[in-house]
Formats: structure tokens, C-alpha cells, sequence
């Protein structure tokens, strides 16, 4: 009989064991959410991160840039913006276009994605605009 209960109490242990993970998975979920403000500057911050991101930020062309979607990355959710661009290299040549995707978190720029299979991922619905103000950056 002891033996019984002891098998038993392990069981159902066991089962508790498994419910503590969901239920950490669902709070860090939903933590990941509730950081989601709309990036009111997007623009403002992505100009600023690419004058020190690009090797050589002057005379950008084609510059495009989306709106901020909702999308999933990592997680959860993060706002999205895609840019397109063709920048120059330090010699002065231009590189061809790049798509890249910024995540932003708290309505402030987090991190650029510009590895182009998951850019192209993250991007391929996006609804691009002209962004002439990347054009008229310097160093």
C-alpha cells in the first residue's frame, strides 16, 4: 500500500512539474506583449540608428520605409518596420538594395534584423513608402 501511495505522489508531482513551465511561458508571453507601444518616432529613431549603423550614411538611395505592423518575432509580438534602401560602402560604392526589419519595444527602436532570409520574412507584406529623408543624412 505504501508503495501504491509513494507511486502515486510522484505522478502527480511530476504533473505539477509540467504546469510551472507553461504558466511561466504564458506570463513571459504575455510580458512580451504588454511591451508593444506603436513607435509614435519611428522614423525619428531609424534615422538616427542608421547614421551610426551605416558605414557610410550620406547620398542613401531609393529609400523606402513601412509602417509599423504587429508581427511575430521571437516569443510574441514586436512592431515591425521595414526599410529598403542602397547605401554606399566606405569606398563610395553603392552596395545594391538591402531590406532590413526593426523591431521596436516600449515605442523605441530595439534591434535591426538584417539577415535577408528573416528580413525578407518579416517584410514580404510590407506596404513600403519613399524615405527620402535616409537620402539626406551625413556623416
Amino acid at each position: 500500500m505504501r508503495v501504491l501511495a509513494l507511486v502515486l505522489l510522484l505522478a502527480v508531482g511530476g504533473c505539477s512539474a509540467d504546469i510551472a513551465p507553461l504558466s511561466d511561458q504564458i506570463d513571459m508571453q504575455a510580458r512580451w506583449n504588454a511591451e508593444n507601444v506603436y513607435p509614435d518616432n519611428y522614423k525619428a529613431d531609424l534615422l538616427a540608428f542608421m547614421r551610426t549603423y551605416l558605414n557610410n550614411p550620406s547620398q542613401v538611395r531609393d529609400a523606402q520605409v513601412s509602417p509599423p505592423q504587429i508581427k511575430r518575432v521571437g516569443p510574441g509580438n514586436r512592431y515591425v518596420v521595414c526599410v529598403r534602401y542602397n547605401a554606399r560602402n566606405r569606398d563610395g560604392r553603392y552596395m545594391g538594395d538591402k531590406d532590413s526589419a526593426v523591431t521596436y519595444v516600449l515605442g523605441k527602436l530595439d534591434q535591426i534584423i538584417d539577415q535577408p532570409k528573416m528580413a525578407a520574412e518579416l517584410c514580404k507584406d510590407a506596404a513600403y513608402r519613399p524615405f527620402p529623408e535616409l537620402g539626406t543624412l551625413t556623416r
